[in-house]
């Protein structure tokens, strides 16, 4: 995880909402996130919405929620939810989970 000295990493709960399941929202997700050297992990939700962790620095998890703003070209992202937390160092990748 990339980070300057003086920058402790964060992680970020975030839930978008729209048409995000089956458009490969996941997949751009995970693709953006290691692009910006980001640990976590994705997943699906039973409501249609997904669901990511994400720890790294905030300015990467910033430019990262932007890129799921935009979303893959077939998926239409509504509402992006976002709660920030002490990252606690838990994740090694950043994976699909299922």
């Amino acid at each position: 995880m990339t980070q300057s000295a003086d920058e402790q990493p964060v992680r970020a709960h975030v839930v978008v909402h729209g048409h995000v399941q089956g458009v490969g929202f996941r997949a751009f997700a995970a693709r953006i996130a290691s692009s910006l050297d980001l640990l976590g992990g994705v997943c699906n939700l039973n409501d249609g919405r997904v669901e990511l962790e994400v720890e790294g620095n905030k300015t990467a998890i910033e430019a990262f929620v932007r890129q799921l703003r935009i979303g893959p070209p077939t998926g239409r992202v509504t509402e992006i939810e976002t709660a920030w937390s002490r990252a606690d160092g838990r994740y090694t990748t950043f994976s699909v989970w299922y």
